[in-house]
């Protein structure tokens, strides 16, 4: 250990990551002690979910489908409503994502969408700077002292801005820079307890409050607890009670089987649920990746107008707009293609029909990548969306049954899709392994939740014999090393031989080899790649 890293206060707290002056700010005793009352109080729980977690995941193979719960039947059949919405979320027509570097969350302030969720997670490779440089990032967005020069360039907070959301890390992900009791603490608590602690107080002065986006929960039992945890903080005196406000992702297959259930739950601070799409793709491969039967065509083909997307998608409109709470389209990872129109006007157009179809759908808005995206999903909500919502759309005619969630859509499995797939896992975990979590590959903006598809599907393809191309080959695991090598070598090619050897992309094409390899499926990858940063 370094002669910047220590102890940190307590000797049952410890702090094992670099420290600096502007560090200790974030890390001080007081928000320390916050974190490890978090951890004491709840990490027993979080095992506890995350063991059925992985019981559930047993049934299923047992041959035991998801479907709509009987024993909280009560729950979907009565009426209730959520939390009223505070003033600066009741237009979330446009939302923009990415992670907590300080020239992100500036220009996404400034982009002109409405809502800015800053994320911990999936877009963020969770180095311990990046952590805590994260947090310094948001406590001056908050504060709006946020400034940055680069490369001749001033970057600072235009006078109106979007509203800030924070992302914590999901209950899987553990923070090994800080243990307590010598156990390392879940990074949500490190994520949620030190931006809550250092600016739950100034949110409140300045009109608006402390907005969570709550990612990967499965079950309304994972919900609960973050109510919990809510209600832990507010008699702890961090926060005032039914102060903070969160949306929830809707990403795995599990939770869209009880959305009712954790609206419920959350119901004295949930304003909304968001269709994370990405991620659900992911969660319906890897519940299901025992099943031949499962086996998901070229990532290209499994778009939101598949009949298990497009179900799930109406069926978050449906149940949320009952209950008073928003219902948010998922994300655009289309970006703009510089010297390209005709590259360009293709992208913008699918941009435009998912947009169209979200808004026709009855969502309330949705998630764009990129500040250029901005305008145009805004535009496109303000033709169809004239107020702040569309919650009085009940969408009654919607009928979704299991069936419809777990329909497998059908397609064609090509080579060229085989190589994209090798070709993304290992350029984004080169790039994650480097500590950037957010990277455009073939003019989309790939993050861990897009990735996970990516490697998800070369692994489903290798291990079922129904994994063929379409020109009759199987998948094999000696195909898969064989076009690996292929795809490192274009990858060598044109990035040129220095950035290569510096870029972590042999590195990352070990670990892409060791999960599709592996006869048990790895249920994260950033699980596996977390070990190998610092």
């Amino acid at each position: 250990m370094s002669s910047k890293q220590a102890d940190q206060g307590s000797k049952d707290i410890r702090i094992l990551g670099e420290r600096t002056p502007a560090f200790d700010e974030i890390l001080s005793g007081p928000a320390m002690d916050y974190v490890a009352a978090l951890a004491r109080e709840f990490s027993p729980r979080i095992e506890e979910l995350l063991a059925l977690r992985v019981e559930r995941q047993h049934a299923i193979n047992a041959g035991q489908m998801p479907d709509f719960l009987p024993e909280t039947a009560e729950i979907r059949e009565s009426e209730w409503h959520v939390t009223e919405v505070p003033a600066d979320l009741r237009d979330r027509r446009v939302e923009i994502t990415g992670p907590t570097d300080r020239k992100m969350i500036i220009n996404a302030l400034n982009s002109g969408a409405k809502v800015f969720m800053a994320d911990c997670e999936d877009s963020l490779t969770p180095t311990w700077r990046n952590v805590v440089q994260g947090q310094i990032n948001l406590r001056d967005a908050v504060n709006r002292t946020i400034e940055l020069t680069s490369n001749g360039k001033h970057y600072q907070l235009n006078k109106e801005t979007a509203t800030l959301m924070v992302r914590p890390r999901g209950w899987h992900l553990r923070e090994k820079h800080v243990l307590v009791d010598g156990i390392e603490v879940p990074g949500a608590f490190v994520d949620f307890g030190l931006y809550l602690f250092h600016n739950a107080e100034e949110l409140k002065k300045r009109g608006t409050g402390p907005y969570f986006y709550l990612p990967k929960l499965e079950s309304h039992l994972e919900a609960r607890l973050w109510s919990d945890v809510f209600r832990f903080s507010e008699n702890a005196g961090i926060v005032s009670r039914d102060e903070i406000k969160v949306t929830v992702l809707i990403e795995t297959i599990l939770a869209a089987f009880e959305i009712d259930e954790i609206l419920y739950e959350l119901k004295d601070h949930i304003v909304g649920q968001n269709c994370g799409r990405w991620d659900y793709i992911f969660s319906f491969i890897k519940k299901f990746s025992q099943y031949p039967e499962f086996v998901l065509p070229d990532r290209a083909e499994v778009t939101m107008n598949a009949h298990f997307l497009r179900s799930y998608s109406q069926l978050v409109i449906k149940t949320c707009h009952r209950r008073r709470a928003y219902a948010i389209g998922g994300m655009a990872a289309q970006i703009p293609i510089k010297n390209d129109e005709e590259a360009n006007s293709r992208a913008l157009a699918k941009v435009r029909a998912d947009k169209d179809r979200e808004v026709a759908d009855g969502h309330d808005g949705t998630w764009v990548a990129h500040p250029a995206l901005v305008p145009l999903a805004t535009k496109i909500f303000d033709e169809h969306m004239p107020g702040d919502h569309q919650l009085d759309r009940l969408r009654e005619d919607v009928r979704v049954t299991a069936a419809d969630l777990l329909q497998v859509v059908k397609g064609k499995i090509t080579e060229a899709g085989l190589r994209d797939n090798i070709s993304i896992g290992v350029q984004y975990m080169a790039a994650w392994l480097g500590g950037n979590g957010c990277v455009p590959i073939n003019n989309l903006m790939e993050d861990a939740a897009t990735a996970e598809i990516s490697r998800a599907q070369v692994w489903q393809w290798v291990h079922h014999e129904t994994g063929v191309l379409d020109e009759g080959r199987n998948v094999t695991y000696e195909l898969f090393k064989t076009l690996l090598g292929e795809e490192l070598g274009k990858i060598r090619d044109k990035v040129g031989a220095d950035q290569f050897r510096a870029g972590n992309f042999e590195h990352a094409a070990k670990l892409m080899d060791q999960i599709t390899a592996q006869d048990e499926f790895a249920p994260f990858l950033t699980l596996v790649a977390y070990q190998e940063i610092d």
